[in-house]
């Protein structure tokens, strides 16, 4: 396991539960706030398909990287390859704070890897989530069905888990996120 100063946020949850919109209001929150560094992770998706700003890495160079260990973390989700840069470790070697969009597949490596790991998974209800989903436009009916039941079936276990519920207006979970993430609460 790597003894680190810094911490890493492992933040996990559902596809459509809103990581990506409270990490990019935690980012812009915090955009003053040298201490906090949100990494883009490297996806197998092309880099104009929207969602989070991503680089992106052709399927066969993402297994090469992967091989190679140039991840610190990586996992294979939706038919996608995700890589997360070793460069965080000398972050968190400086005692700097890690945010990450994490997988719910990756915890176990995570977990492994990292002593002063916070694990944060992002709640809504069934209900909104469907909403988001529908929202979104990106599944059909019979996938957004599967998601739900996926997001049920894999809940994050453990004493080191923190839930955070992501079902407020979005402003009102940013602020009460970035206070999570700063210690504030």
């Amino acid at each position: 396991m790597a003894v680190l100063n810094g911490t890493l946020w492992l933040i996990v949850g559902a596809s459509g539960v809103g990581k990506d919109s409270l990490i990019d209001g935690a980012k812009a929150a915090l955009a003053s706030n040298s201490g906090f560094v949100f990494p883009r992770r490297e996806i197998t998706r092309p880099g104009d398909a929207g969602g989070e700003d991503h680089l992106h890495v052709a399927p066969e160079a993402f297994r090469t990287r992967r091989q190679a260990g140039a991840y610190a973390l990586s996992w294979m989700a939706n038919g996608l390859g995700y890589g997360v840069p070793r460069a965080i470790d000398s972050v968190l070697e400086s005692g700097r704070q890690i945010v990450l969009n994490g997988s719910r597949g990756a915890l176990g490596e995570a977990r492994a890897r990292y002593g002063n790991l916070r694990l944060v998974e992002i709640t809504v209800p069934p209900e909104i989530l469907r909403a988001r989903l529908k929202v979104r436009g990106r599944e059909t009916a019979a996938e957004i069905e599967g998601r739900l039941e996926r997001a049920l079936a894999l809940r994050v276990c453990g004493d080191d888990v923190i839930r955070f519920g992501n079902d407020r207006p979005l402003a009102q979970a940013i602020d009460a996120f970035v206070k999570l993430l700063t210690g504030s609460r």
